[in-house]
This record gives structure tokens, C-alpha cells and sequence, in this order.
């Protein structure tokens, strides 16, 4: 073999064996994606996704983890304790309040305004990746929401008549309607994920199973992705009931489910 065939096959050697490294690299060690370098992130949400922080960086909150697994450029949440789809008569837009309970303005129309605000003043990228997980306090806490899970009722002009918060939000299936018809105006390039609420020992499984699917079938109608926790999660009631792993309370994620609950949503988004 002459010298200039050898030195050929040894740079060969070396760019597989870095071509490798950089493949393993981006793989991680969960099976985690390779990284998006060019995806701005933003995510709505209730407590759940409001554990992680607004900058997606502490271990109780799946946010943590996807970006992790996910690589994007960058990512911020939105989300807030207690919040819900729908509104109620009293809702009105509201970018200031912060509160970390249920409440009329806790919604995720304020959080799609708060986003909206956010990028017009140039505090925020233009999201490339939206994602949406709640429903939980929509299922939960019915006695605040009484029309929540109601899908026989059309959309009913404006709740209140103030601020242009439509009577439709008084309902899970308008509300979702509304607020994704809200970001694909402002956002149309924008992909947008919906993430249905997980199990929860707080709450029956028919009610969040109920709400998954008015989620589900509007993200269908939209033609947006869809995630159904309830049965993707790690988190399971029956598990959660007997003894707390993947979550603390039985609704709130563990470091550990909130670990796996990333990792399989940017895997789910990677696909």
C-alpha cells in the first residue's frame, strides 16, 4: 500500500470516527433527538409547565427536560399556576396580573396576549414551535367552569361584552378554537402542539379522558399535532394512588416524571 493510500484511509478514519461522536452527542443518553438549532420555543400552560420556570430550567417541570432532549435555540414558558382553557362572564384581557391560582384572567388567552405583546416589543423571537399543555383545572375544578366539558352549545357573542373575549371560551372546545385561531393569525409559519391534560389522582379519569378528547378532536379540525398524555404520560392514576413516583402529590410532577414526560415529547416532536 503506498503512503499516500494510507494517509488517505487515516483522514477517513478520523472524520467517521467525529462523524460519530457528533451523531452519539446529539442522540443523548435517554434516546433524546438530535438538536434544533433553528427552533424558538414558547410554551402556554398551567401548573404543570409553570413548575419548570420561565426559562424552562428547573427539574420538576417536563420544560426542563424537553429542552434538553429538544436542542432548541431557545425556549420560554408562559405558563401559569392554576390556569385554565376556558373563561368565564367575567374574563378580560389581562397582561399584568400574576397570580398562581384558579381566577377569571388565569387563562390561556392571557398568555397568548402576554406572547402576542412579548414579540410585537421585540422581548421574544418569533416562535417557530408552540406548545400548549393544559385542561387539567378545565376537568377539575367544574364547579368554576360549569360549561368546561359542554359541547352541545354554540358560540354565544361576547362573555360580558367587554374586551372582545368571546362567549365561546366559556367552553373547552371554543376556547381551544379561539386561542389557536389567535396564534396561527399572528404566528402562521408557527407549528402548534397541543398537550392533552395527564392522569391525576385528584381528578376521574372520565372527566380528563373527556377533556382529552374535545382537545383532540379540535386539534384534528385544526389540523394541528396532538398529544394525548393521558396516554403517552408516564404519570398513571392507579400507580400515582398507590404509591407517588412521577408525581408529588398526585397531580404535580416528580423530577423523575417530569424527566420522562420531556423526553418523550421531543421525541413525539421529532418524529
Amino acid at each position: 500500500m503506498t503512503k499516500t493510500r494510507i494517509c488517505f484511509l487515516a483522514l477517513l478514519l478520523v472524520v467517521v470516527a467525529g462523524r460519530c461522536h457528533v451523531v452519539a452527542a446529539d442522540r443523548g443518553g435517554d434516546g433524546a433527538s438530535c438538536r434544533h438549532d433553528i427552533t424558538d420555543v414558547v410554551v402556554l400552560g398551567d401548573s404543570n409547565t409553570w413548575i419548570g420556570g420561565d426559562s424552562c430550567n428547573l427539574d420538576h417541570g417536563w420544560t426542563r427536560w424537553f429542552c434538553e432532549a429538544f436542542r432548541p435555540a431557545s425556549c420560554r414558558s408562559y405558563a401559569r399556576s392554576g390556569a385554565t382553557w376556558t373563561a368565564t362572564e367575567r374574563t378580560v384581557r389581562d397582561v399584568d396580573e400574576y397570580t398562581e391560582r384558579l381566577g377569571d384572567n388565569n387563562v390561556i388567552y392571557n398568555q397568548v396576549c402576554r406572547l402576542q405583546d412579548a414579540v410585537r416589543d421585540g422581548r421574544q423571537p418569533v416562535p417557530s414551535l408552540i406548545i400548549i399543555a393544559a385542561g387539567t383545572n378545565d376537568a377539575w375544578f367544574l364547579e368554576a367552569r360549569p360549561r368546561a366539558l359542554d359541547v352541545s352549545g354554540g358560540d354565544r357573542g361576547v362573555a360580558g361584552g367587554r374586551n372582545d373575549v368571546p362567549g365561546s371560551m366559556l367552553t373547552l372546545a371554543g376556547a381551544v378554537r379561539h386561542c389557536c385561531g389567535m396564534l396561527a393569525g399572528t404566528f402562521p409559519k408557527a407549528r402548534i402542539v397541543l398537550l392533552t391534560p395527564m392522569q391525576s389522582t385528584a381528578v376521574s379519569t372520565r372527566r380528563i379522558v373527556r377533556a382529552g378528547d374535545i382537545i383532540e378532536e379540535c386539534g384534528r379540525r385544526m389540523g394541528l399535532t396532538v398529544i394525548r398524555q393521558d396516554r403517552e404520560s408516564c404519570v398513571k392514576r392507579k400507580r400515582e394512588r398507590c404509591r407517588r413516583r412521577m408525581t408529588t402529590d398526585g397531580t404535580h410532577t416528580s423530577a423523575e416524571g417530569a424527566r420522562l414526560n420531556g423526553i418523550m415529547i421531543a421525541e413525539r416532536l421529532s418524529r
